[in-house]
């Protein structure tokens, strides 16, 4: 095989993409051509986990190897604070490192593009040095304070309806154009005698649906956007109802979504290839999450674990992976530890471990011989440690959690308010969940709805529940999530309560901050 030296990583996370929409997952329509080919050459991964449902806390695991209670990353304090990151680390190995997104999550508000050379988010509610110096301790304020915690919503929800109001109607216009043209100029200026790392994010594919034309008609021919539901609090909340024809019009607009994606990721892909950059550039192409259309009675992604939504597409292209597939256990977390492999660098000994950098693990790394062989960690995780202390060598699980979605449940309630429905105490909003997933079985634990268990082996789909006193491997997968529970904690507590004054950090800032600030509504 050819083991040209890989000196970059290309990065591309499909948000809100389900793998059963792909080509290379077997999809009827043809979404997906580049990826298509692009499997040809990859490792296809049939059992990849996601570590949550939605996009903030499963990037900041892409970016620190760090699961979700570990990172903290999440709506009750939306932001990464203090991990060192994925490109801190690269960046100070020598790689340049470059991180384009059209997701409001993905900014320097929450801490998440820490350590990028460059990076455009295409999305600025406010200016990128607003939450930077001395401010960010205000920020951290807002959200850790209990006063103020509800107040901290208020910029994400911002950020929502501008994402809706450019994504809409006339005016819509896709970034993902934009966020591959710019990746294409940071590799054009990239000077480093190391090589490249660019993550990029393409959000297309998330609600609302407005495609280009051209693909709509494909896809979605004669549908109108704005005649079907494009608010998936108002299905949930039961204040909307969706029949099976506005359903396929739904799911046919996401196609459109999906297909115009590609067509700019092929885009991507054929101009290194051009260039003659492709076979010394390792290819990852994940998504983060996946998307509900109707099953379980769910429309978006949120207040579930269902595969639907965690078991998520991934395709790795390296000389040492097989273009070929594979249906063993893999956890998007894993895949910071591939990164640095790839690249041959160790936090270690670049310094960054005394930062608190996750140090490199070859037993996380998918180029590695010894991958998920956990007995040969140095310092087990949460994960790897549920592993180890289970009944056999042979056993293997993926975890995800899922915090209470303080935003989601707000725009929910808001909607059945308007609708005059009550929701009852015990509605799946309500509910912090977290999972252990096996390739055979899934266990949910909830703390406001009843528990779940699967045989995904005998039932893909998850409609039949199994009651682990019934089954040995349902009641082995409770066990090993019981077991990483034990380990991680923290994940369903509160946001911790920190001792900083809100006046006196807000005192830092200057008064062009304080106004900006006032207008969002954080200050009188």
């Amino acid at each position: 095989m050819d083991e040209t030296r890989q000196s970059n990583v290309l990065f591309v996370v499909l948000d809100t993409v389900r793998k059963d929409h792909l080509g290379p997952y077997g999809y009827e329509r043809e979404t997906t051509p580049a990826l298509s080919q692009f499997a040809t050459e990859a490792t296809v991964f049939e059992s990849a986990v996601a570590p949550a449902p939605w996009t903030l806390p499963v990037h900041a695991s892409l970016f620190t190897g760090l699961y979700p209670s570990q990172h903290g990353a999440d709506q009750g304090s939306p932001y990464l604070d203090g991990d060192v990151t994925l490109a801190s680390v690269l960046s100070a190995a020598g790689y340049d490192t470059a991180c384009y997104s059209s997701n409001a999550w993905i900014t320097p508000y929450t801490g998440l593009t820490e350590g990028f050379d460059a990076q455009d988010s295409f999305f600025e509610v406010l200016p990128g040095d607003v939450f930077s110096g001395p401010l960010a301790s205000a920020w951290q304020a807002v959200n850790d304070n209990d006063y103020l915690r509800e107040l901290a919503s208020k910029l994400v929800h911002l950020g929502a309806m501008a994402h809706a109001k450019l994504a809409s109607g006339e005016g819509a216009d896709s970034k993902t154009p934009s966020v591959i043209d710019r990746t294409k100029s940071f590799i054009d200026d990239s000077d480093s005698d190391e090589g490249w790392f660019a993550f990029i994010n393409l959000m297309d594919a998330h609600l609302p649906y407005y495609p280009p034309e051209e693909y709509r008609e494909t896809f979605a021919p004669g549908i109108d956007p704005d005649d079907v539901c494009q608010n998936s609090k108002e299905y949930n909340s039961g204040a909307r109802d969706i029949d099976d024809e506005e359903w396929d019009a739904i799911r046919g607009l996401y196609d459109a979504e999906i297909a115009h994606m590609d067509a700019e990721l092929g885009r991507l892909f054929d101009w290194l290839r051009e260039t003659g950059q492709w076979e010394e550039t390792t290819v990852v192409v994940a998504a983060d999450h996946g998307e509900l259309h109707g099953e379980h009675d769910l429309y978006g992604h949120e207040f579930a674990l269902y595969d639907q939504l965690i078991n998520v597409p991934l395709l790795v292209k390296h000389p040492a992976l097989e273009a070929d597939r594979r249906d063993d256990l893999v956890e998007l977390l894993d895949l910071y530890h591939t990164t640095l492999d790839v690249l041959d660098v160790d936090p270690d000994t670049v310094g960054q471990s005394d930062n608190g950098a996750v140090s490199r693990d070859p037993t996380r790394s998918l180029l590695a011989d010894e991958y998920r062989a956990f007995e040969g960690a140095t310092d087990p995780d949460a994960g790897q440690r549920a592993i180890l202390e289970g009944e056999g060598a042979a056993d293997d699980y993926a975890f995800v959690e899922y915090a209470q979605p303080v935003i989601e449940l707000h725009h929910l309630e808001q909607k059945a308010s308007e609708a005059g429905i009550d929701l009852s105490d015990d509605h799946r909003a309500y509910a912090r969940l977290r999972a252990a997933r096996s390739t055979d079985a899934k266990y949910v634990r909830a703390d406001r709805i009843s528990d779940e268990g699967y045989r995904l082996d005998d039932d893909p789909a998850e409609r039949s529940p199994v009651d682990p006193t019934d089954d040995d491997v349902v009641a082995a997968t409770e066990r090993a999530l019981a077991r990483f529970e034990e380990h991680a904690g923290g994940a369903w507590d509160d946001p911790s309560e920190t001792d900083a004054d809100e006046a006196d950090a807000l005192a830092e800032a200057d008064e062009e901050t304080r106004d900006r600030l006032r207008e969002l509504g954080y200050l009188e």
